[in-house]
């Protein structure tokens, strides 16, 4: 079944599509044939925009649960024959804090439908009882609709579509080799490895940093214009997850509490 098809969600992609064809027509007296994919790119970035107060909500709970872990691990060596009692004990600890063990958790939850929404409009071959429009629209001669596999499953590609596609897939593994890197100790994202870090813990690191080309794989399959959004989405989740640690660094708001009394 397909969700996007139910009557209600149809009508907000309806209007995510029409709302970006007509940026799309505002745009096309000045960049003519690219009015399509600027389009694209100027809708993410409102989106984009617009979640930045979700933004600020993750960073601080990231904060807040890097400053309790010392705790809870006190808690979990305090209570680790009675579970009832630890759960207890955490939930006090959170309430005690003003939080919930899923602050970080529903900021994501909030952004999901909207993001999915907007990448929805750049992957539908038929929105609104009609064809999409937009995929139809070109950048440096290349289809809004083409996919690199589909491209390359259809034989040799011209040359503009194997560039265009290539260098797009490229740039998302670059920022995602970025992202990895920042995440790296010393870096700017780098989280503090637990004082009593799990075995194979380095190995679940080494997992994490590969996934950050995930989405570089997943641009290959989609249409162009799906592959801009997702170009512009991870720099910008990049450049505001850099600003927003410089704003709320880990392990510094109120100080770390090693113990409980």
């Amino acid at each position: 079944m397909d969700l996007f098809a139910l009557p209600p969600v149809a009508a907000v992609l309806g209007g995510a599509y029409h709302a970006l064809m007509g940026l799309s027509h505002l745009l096309e007296p000045a960049l003519g044939a690219g009015a399509a994919a600027a389009a694209v790119v100027a809708v993410t970035l409102v989106v984009r925009a617009a979640l930045v107060p979700v933004g600020l909500s993750q960073a601080r709970a990231e904060r807040t649960r890097m400053r309790l872990a010392p705790r809870i691990a006190e808690l979990q060596r305090r209570h680790r024959k009675d579970p009832e009692a630890l759960q207890r004990a955490t939930m006090q600890l959170y309430a005690d804090e003003g939080t919930t063990p899923l602050a970080g958790c529903l900021p994501m939850l909030l952004q999901a439908p909207v993001v999915g929404v907007i990448y929805a409009v750049f992957v539908h071959a038929e929105i609104a009882g009609g064809a999409n429009a937009l995929l139809g629209h070109t950048l440096f001669g290349v289809p809004l609709g083409t996919s690199l596999v589909g491209a390359l499953s259809a034989g040799v590609p011209p040359v503009a579509t194997a560039v265009v596609l290539g260098v797009l897939v490229l740039a998302i593994a670059l920022v995602g080799e970025l992202t990895r890197r920042a995440t790296l100790p010393g870096g700017p994202l780098a989280v503090p490895t637990p004082s009593a870090a799990p075995q194979g813990y380095p190995g679940i690191q080494g997992v994490l940093g590969a996934l950050q080309f995930a989405t570089a794989v997943v641009a290959c399959f989609v249409p162009l214009a799906a592959g801009l959004y997702l170009l512009v989405t991870v720099t910008w989740t990049l450049v505001q997850r850099i600003l927003l640690r410089r704003r709320f660094p880990l392990g510094t708001e109120g100080g770390v509490r090693p113990s409980i009394p």
